[in-house]
């Protein structure tokens, strides 16, 4: 399993328009093969700031992922947008349980 997980951030004028980038990406990822779950959470204390959480079955299915339209549609829209900051991390993890 791949996990990618990170902060996107925006200037705050821009943080409604995040959101309007986000839904549609978030919807059209959650019904790709081999996406197991895929999200981004606004900060409640700093607007413009999001919190990126991906879970996929392979890095195969991330990288097709990472050509598909809404993906494109999305770093497009993202172009204009004032991005100030992005970091991401991708974790391979070999086994997972449930801690709670």
């Amino acid at each position: 399993m791949l996990i990618v997980s990170g902060i996107i951030s925006v200037e705050p004028g821009d943080h409604d328009a995040m959101v309007e980038l986000i839904g549609p990406l978030v919807e059209a990822t959650l019904a790709e093969e081999g996406n197991i779950t895929y999200g981004f959470w606004a900060s409640p204390t700093e607007p413009g700031v999001f919190r990126v959480y991906e879970e996929w079955a392979s890095t195969d299915a991330m990288g097709e992922h990472m050509a598909t339209p809404h993906m494109a549609t999305f770093l497009a829209g993202m172009g204009q947008l004032a991005v100030t900051g992005t970091e991401l991390h991708q974790h391979t993890v070999s086994e997972s349980s449930r801690l709670m």
